[in-house]
């Protein structure tokens, strides 16, 4: 990957296309202080990739040859499921690309074509989108061809072609957001997009729990009968893709031709818009002119309400941390399904999953909150050297990181509290206990960083990683023992909850004392 820039003329194409590579490989690096994957990292990667090789062999080795008629449906079914996360994957890229780089207004200020330049930026972006689902499906393609089935090598072709025409749509659709909203809009809007689309499967799958057991039941019967239609017969063209994926010479010839006709009539169609977004992304970087008359001063007259005020204003000016957010609240749709399914039934007891689930996502939610808005703190120096009392100032940023969490579940919990009385006030209980937890676990052991580094926050402080994991643990497992208490369990239940409100509560003291000799030094 490396080399494929190497010996060619500064400017072509290829000189650029190895420099998109190198970018590629310098973001695999997580770790805020490194600049490439460590040694380490790259052993990993070796070994899981063996790992895959073992398991694609074994696999293969237990298939019945009379099941080869369903390959190539399945392998269809499989590739529009990461069809989904490519998708975001490429919007987030396509993102990093327009807004994030900043490499772009000095490249279309050179000599160079801007058709070079973004059918290069798009050849980026494909290369980005791919290089995990090659990584996780390449092994299949390999063992294939060692057990004599050369065909399978067109796993290659349809893993590259998916993330082409992702990539496409992807660039496509940033491109429209910018020309009708905007760059600033665009750039929040597509993480969004992103966030959305890499939820979806989660979502999907949820499906049954949803339905219920009544009508998940019948969904049996209708799948199978829709099995059974034409349209859906072995030799149907909606299982293209999977043959084209196992090298049926047809289907694989017209992979390669959608995939690129989709790639040139991008770049050529496009390319000025491509031109027109950057201008505009730009444009939104540069300081807002100054409003015309005097100037007008907001200020609010609680300090307690400025400081909250200001940290929730730093998160909803960040289309990353936005979207980090909307990942972890898309994740509450099923709770919330369930709640008004169970809890709307008189004489039904309330599922333990909606405890443990919502004590688990509020903390989690709390835990990166509490992160961006202490640890993360841009100017922690000039708020201690301020008048204001250092007091105030810490209960104000545990208020802006646990209210949100707290906020965004009120309403389900008072509709379970309406419903089912106990469940409804012992998932409170946990759910407040869970996050309070979790703010205090980051005021307490947490180090300051930069909000780049929101990513790999966990391998910077791994004590207070640990503490944050433990803790979530345990409330989410007090939170489904209590539920089941409250619904008639068993008496080991109980001593499992007291053992869980013990645990969570060593955890809180121990990161206490721990802040403590901190503070001591």
């Amino acid at each position: 990957m490396m080399g494929i820039g190497a010996g060619a003329p500064p400017g072509s194409a290829r000189w650029l296309l190895g420099h998109e590579l190198r970018q590629a490989w310098y973001g695999a690096a997580v770790s805020g202080g490194k600049r490439r994957p460590g040694t380490a990292a790259i052993i990993a990667w070796i070994a899981g990739f063996v790992a895959l090789h073992v398991f694609a062999w074994a696999l293969l080795s237990k298939a019945n040859a009379g099941e080869a008629g369903l390959l190539a449906p399945l392998a269809t079914v499989v590739l529009a499921i990461c069809a989904t996360f490519m998708l975001a994957t490429a919007l987030k890229a396509c993102v990093l690309a327009l807004f994030e780089r900043g490499d772009l207004d000095l490249l279309l200020s050179s000599p160079l074509p801007s058709r070079s330049i973004f059918a290069v930026r798009l050849l980026g972006v494909t290369a980005s989108t791919a290089a995990l689902f090659l990584y996780l499906f390449a092994p299949f393609a390999n063992v294939g061809l060692v057990r004599g089935h050369p065909g399978w090598l067109g796993i290659y072709v349809a893993v590259a072609g998916t993330a082409m025409l992702a990539a496409c749509a992807a660039m496509l659709l940033t491109l429209a957001l910018v020309r009708v909203l905007g760059a600033r809009r665009t750039r929040v809007l597509a993480q969004v997009l992103a966030a959305v689309a890499g939820a979806a499967l989660f979502l999907l799958t949820q499906l049954g729990n949803l339905l219920g057991h009544e009508r998940s039941a019948g969904v049996g019967p209708a799948v199978a009968a829709l099995v059974r239609h034409p349209l859906l017969a072995a030799d149907s063209p909606l299982w293209l893709p999977g043959r084209a994926a196992f090298g049926e010479p047809l289907p694989l010839l017209g992979a390669l031709l959608l995939a690129g006709a989709a790639f040139f009539l991008t770049v050529g169609r496009t390319h000025r818009f491509f031109v027109h977004g950057l201008q505009q992304a730009a444009g939104s970087a540069r300081a807002a002119a100054r409003p015309a008359g005097a100037l007008k001063l907001r200020v609010r007259a609680s300090l307690f309400d400025t400081i909250v005020v200001k940290e929730w204003r730093l998160v909803a000016r960040d289309p990353h941390l936005i979207s980090q957010v909307l990942l972890q609240t898309l994740y509450l749709l099923p709770l919330l399904l369930l709640i008004l399914r169970d809890g709307g039934r008189a004489g039904t007891g309330v599922n333990p999953a909606i405890g443990a689930g919502l004590t688990l996502l509020c903390s989690s939610l709390t835990g990166g909150l509490a992160w961006i808005v202490i640890s993360a703190e841009d100017a922690p120096d000039l708020l201690l050297s301020s008048p204001a009392a250092v007091r105030t100032i810490r209960l104000a940023k545990l208020a802006a990181a646990a209210m949100p969490a707290l906020l965004l579940v009120a309403l389900p919990l008072l509709w379970l509290v309406a419903h089912a009385p106990l469940a409804g006030l012992l998932v409170a209980f946990t759910t407040v206990a869970a996050v309070v937890s979790a703010a205090l676990i980051v005021q307490w052991v947490g180090r300051p960083a930069p909000r780049s580094n929101f990513k790999a926050r966990g391998k910077e402080n791994f004590l207070c990683s640990m503490f944050e994991l433990v803790s979530t643990l345990c409330w989410g497992g007090l939170g489904w023992l209590l539920v089941a208490l409250a619904g008639g369990a068993s008496g080991w239940t109980l001593a499992g909850a007291a053992l869980a409100l013990a645990a969570g509560c060593i955890v809180l003291l121990l990161a206490w004392l721990l802040r403590r000799r901190q503070d001591g030094r």
